[in-house]
């Protein structure tokens, strides 16, 4: 059964959507309100609700414009702080520390043998998240609509390991990145299967602050690999956790905000999402 908060997201990303595709005639909250079949009312306070500010403030952060001028104001500082042990953001969320830990050569091996996973299902601002972690932590973090393809998906890098659908401290921990009581929040750790390029690329993923923006060729730059900006696209697109490992924070070089492995309507959503976050403003629409 779906849950109100199911529900209120989809008709948010059945909005973006509608104003994306009708982005020339920058449609009127009444005809966005009219698309979703709510009230102008209903519709302005369940978005005040969802994203934590109005319709046009949220709005103002999903256009290339504002895209392309966050995009300059964080170019020169992303890889300021590439050399630090950890990391120690300006955003909330980064105010913790997220420790990357790759497999071992042994654990490529043996398809995860000696791995104990646990697997849960949680609700979020933007759809239903699959969430999976092992004893060093989380191994695998993404958007579902079906429950047993995500669990194949998951077996399949690690079809040797041990399953059990449980909720763990680990995951508990995750999953606190969606409220707003930021103190919860303990050590964070990240598991994961990758290449040692993968690694790299999404280690500077980590250091892209809340409610900033890059690009795929300044990823390349910042890890020494001025020209494989395409394979750093590769492996942004093969990020295993979402949110926590923030690609949803790499547009194009030319302001567009580009895909997303779990759908650019939901992409533009946790853009504004995070900068209204940031901003914690209010304005009228």
């Amino acid at each position: 059964m779906q849950t109100q908060q199911q529900l209120n997201y989809e008709r948010i990303a059945s909005a973006i959507r509608f104003i994306k595709e009708n982005r020339r005639e920058q449609p009127k909250l009444e005809e966005v309100a009219e698309h979703v079949h709510m009230s102008p009312y209903h519709f302005q306070r369940t978005f005040q609700e969802w994203a934590g500010t109005s319709p046009k403030h949220f709005l103002q952060y999903l256009n290339v414009e504002y895209a392309k001028r966050i995009l300059q104001e964080t170019h020169a500082s992303l890889f300021d702080t590439a050399c630090e042990v950890g990391l120690s953001g300006t955003g909330r969320l980064y105010d913790l520390f997220v420790n990357i830990e790759g497999m071992t050569p042994g654990e490529y091996k043996n398809g995860g043998e000696n791995l104990a996973i646990h697997y849960s299902f949680a609700e979020s601002p933007f759809g239903e998240i699959f969430v999976a972690s092992t004893d060093k932590g989380i191994c695998c973090l993404e958007f579902t609509d079906n429950h047993p393809v995500s669990i194949d998906n998951l077996k399949r890098k690690f079809p040797n390991a041990k399953y059990k659908q449980i909720v763990d401290e680990l995951q508990q921990n995750a999953l606190f990145i969606f409220t707003q009581d930021w103190s919860k929040l303990k050590e964070i750790k990240l598991h994961l299967k990758g290449t040692d390029f993968q690694l790299k690329v999404w280690e500077a993923l980590l250091k892209i602050p809340m409610g900033g923006l890059t690009t795929y060729g300044d990823i390349a730059a910042g890890i020494n690999h001025p020209k494989a900006f395409r394979a750093v696209g590769t492996a942004v697109g093969e990020n295993p956790v979402a949110l926590l490992i923030p690609c949803h924070r790499v547009i194009r070089s030319t302001g567009e905000l580009g895909n997303y492995h779990w759908g650019d309507v939901r992409k533009t959503a946790i853009i504004g999402w995070e900068a209204a976050r940031k901003e914690q403003s209010n304005f009228n629409f």
